[in-house]
């Protein structure tokens, strides 16, 4: 069975640039061949501010819109986030989106498309990882940093280079390897038969 891969892109505002990275790695990702990818914009899927009355762990969502992303994001094997940086962390929108659900993310590993000026974004995939980590993720050490992202903007499309491909690559190999290691964790638990009298 093909392993699914839920690429999200994170920018919600006018102007913004995230759907042409987006679009390129889901493109690059459908080449690759070791996933069927998934890509998620933020902007289209319209969380508002988290609003369920009760803790995610629980489960028990009150609103549509936590329902349908919570099946999204039920649905991956591994998660991509494309992501820009503010004020030198992520955007609060991907904060939001991370917080709406819990046990959905748990036992995935997660990659991390940063892009932005001469940093690409470092400082947000850091920020990114450590909530990762907290969701029960497995942030892997591999990831694409996109520097001056801007001037790889043509037409709206973003075009790559070697280094970006190879970094991209690099990552999706040891995400496919982590999404079949940690399968066993994501099957629901079974309820042991009873012992023979």
């Amino acid at each position: 069975m093909t392993l699914k891969l839920n690429i999200i892109v994170a920018s919600t505002r006018p102007g913004r640039q995230g759907p042409a990275v987006g679009d390129w790695f889901e493109e690059y990702a459908r080449g690759h061949g070791a996933f069927e990818p998934v890509l998620l914009d933020l902007a289209k899927v319209g969380l508002p501010l988290y609003d369920e009355p009760r803790h995610p762990a629980m489960q028990q969502y009150e609103h549509e819109h936590t329902k349908r992303w919570a099946k999204s994001v039920a649905a991956g094997d591994a998660v991509v986030l494309v992501t820009p940086e503010y004020n030198h962390t992520m955007p609060p929108s991907l904060v939001n989106a991370l917080d709406f659900v819990y046990k959905e993310w748990n036992y995935k590993p997660v990659g991390i498309v940063s892009y932005g000026g001469v940093s690409g974004g470092l400082r947000a995939a850091q920020t990114a990882r450590e909530m990762a980590a907290t969701l029960k993720m497995m942030p892997i050490p591999e990831g694409v940093p996109i520097p001056n992202f801007a001037q790889s903007i043509e037409e709206g499309r973003f075009k790559s280079n070697e280094l970006i491909d190879a970094s991209a690559k690099s990552m999706l190999d040891e995400l496919a390897k982590w999404a079949k290691a940690l399968k066993p964790l994501r099957e629901p638990a079974r309820t042991p038969e009873p012992a023979a009298a």
